[in-house]
């Protein structure tokens, strides 16, 4: 099953999409109560999906993004920071950030460039949603836990990036302005037949910009599946219906700055107003984003650097 939450006429509605339609639910039908276990309630009048403005498939109370390609960590890790390879630490467990819930838009919608950005970036991936809550998963339990799968690009402003890293945090605003969540959600169930001895779903991952063919991959090269990235995610802790986990960037030109790191230059160049980046997952399903001019805002002057006084 596919579904999605759009805007048609004015109002905000979910619907499970069939086809180039979309079937609407009754209103004040609410997709994250679907995904925590309620039942799917009868449908509607179907409604031409060219007719309707898709929004994010939720709104999650977190999005944990993790980076589990290592081809990725070692192109961007050379255009961002300078260094070669991939740090051993990586090895040892599926690392994420925590990213921001309230800068996801639609599949369709128009990406502004951030404030102060010069080196606009997309970033390939796919994203796991939890159904049912729970704490300290193993993996084996974990997948009782993902309740489906939708398309993730995690936009991202890497001069801003390569800047506030270095003083040992981060990602921070340079991954704070937008992130693209859609088409729909589709159910793990759907996915199954793509699932490798391994555990891995098979998925061919295909970006574009401006209709060219940047870069693709498989889901599978990930280092470890969406059921060992929620064991690690629930350590401690509680998982909660909606919580959306990204894949983190695919390999083979997932990203800009990965080809970057690799050539020694921007090549291609960064993401200017009027670029439209086209990003593919298997049987999830495209996303497509313009990017446009940013608003002009006010800088936050540097530090002042202060006396030590002591009370």
């Amino acid at each position: 099953m596919r579904l999605a939450t759009y805007q048609h006429e004015g109002l905000r509605r979910c619907g499970v999409v069939e086809g180039e339609e979309v079937l609407p639910l009754p209103e004040g039908t609410d997709l994250l109560d679907l995904v925590g276990g309620a039942p799917v309630p009868e449908t509607g009048t179907p409604v031409p999906l060219a007719g309707v403005r898709l929004l994010p498939p939720l709104e999650p109370p977190s999005v944990r993004d993790f980076v589990t390609f290592e081809e990725h960590v070692e192109g961007v890790r050379r255009s961002v920071s300078g260094e070669e390879g991939v740090p051993d630490a990586w090895y040892d467990a599926p690392t994420f950030y925590f990213a921001n819930p309230a800068a996801l838009v639609g599949a369709h919608d128009d990406v502004p460039v951030p404030p102060g950005c010069e080196a606009l970036d997309f970033e390939l991936e796919v994203a796991a949603v939890v159904g049912r809550p729970g704490g300290d998963l193993t993996p084996e339990r974990a997948r009782e836990h993902i309740f489906g799968y939708t398309v993730f690009n995690d936009w991202s402003a890497r001069d801003i990036q390569s800047r506030e890293m270095r003083v040992g945090l981060g990602p921070c605003k340079g991954k704070d302005a937008a992130a693209t969540l859609g088409p729909w959600l589709v159910t793990a169930d759907e996915l199954e037949p793509h699932r490798d001895g391994e555990g891995f779903l098979r998925l061919a991952l295909t970006a574009e910009v401006n209709g060219e063919v940047v870069g693709s991959d498989l889901l599978s090269n990930m280092g470890w599946t969406f059921e060992e990235m929620l064991a690690h995610a629930s350590r401690g802790t509680t998982v909660r219906t909606g919580d959306v986990l990204g894949s983190g960037t695919c390999g083979n030109g997932g990203c800009l700055a990965e080809l970057w790191g690799r050539r020694g230059r921007q090549d291609p160049p960064p993401l200017r107003p009027g670029d439209t980046v086209t990003l593919t997952v298997e049987g999830v399903g495209t996303v497509a984003n313009t990017v446009v001019p940013g608003k002009a805002v006010e800088p936050v002057p540097g530090a002042r650097r202060r006396p030590r006084d002591r009370p």
